[in-house]
C-alpha cells in the first residue's frame, strides 16, 4: 500500500499552503462542491468520501477594509485517480504532494493539523 500523501495547494493572493478548499456549490453536495474545488484548484479527479474526515475553522479577510468572516471548513477525503496538466487555476497556483507531517508544518492553520493527524492514523501511515 502507498503512503498517505496530502496535496496542498499556494492560496492566490498571499501564496501560502493550504488544502484545496471553497465555497459551497448551489445543487451540488458538500463533497460534490469539495471534488469541483480539487479539480479548479488542483487539477485532481478521484473519488470523493460522501462524509468528512475533518474540520477546521479560520478567519478570512473578507474585503479590502479588514472586515473578517469566521469560515469553517469540511475536510473531505479523495482518492486521487488522476492529475490534469492543465486546469482553471493551474496558472495561479503550486501544488504540491507532501506527507502529512510535512503538510501540517507547511499550511499556516494550524487548526488544519488535527483533521491530516487523524486521516494518518486511520489509515496507519
Amino acid at each position: 500500500m502507498a503512503a498517505l500523501e496530502i496535496l496542498i495547494v499556494t492560496t492566490r493572493q498571499s501564496r501560502r499552503w493550504i488544502v484545496p478548499k471553497g465555497w459551497p456549490i448551489k445543487r451540488l453536495t458538500p463533497s460534490q462542491s469539495a471534488a469541483r474545488e480539487a479539480f479548479e484548484e488542483a487539477g485532481v479527479r478521484g473519488k470523493i468520501g460522501a462524509r468528512p474526515i475533518g474540520n477546521f475553522r479560520y478567519k478570512k479577510a473578507a474585503d479590502d477594509t479588514g472586515a473578517e468572516a469566521d469560515c469553517e471548513v469540511k475536510i473531505f477525503p479523495l482518492l486521487v485517480k488522476r492529475q490534469s496538466a492543465t486546469w482553471p487555476e493551474s496558472e495561479q497556483r503550486v501544488v504540491q504532494w507532501v506527507d502529512p507531517e510535512k503538510a501540517v508544518s507547511l499550511m499556516a492553520s494550524a487548526s488544519v493539523g488535527m483533521p491530516i493527524r487523524s486521516c494518518q492514523r486511520s489509515t496507519g501511515t
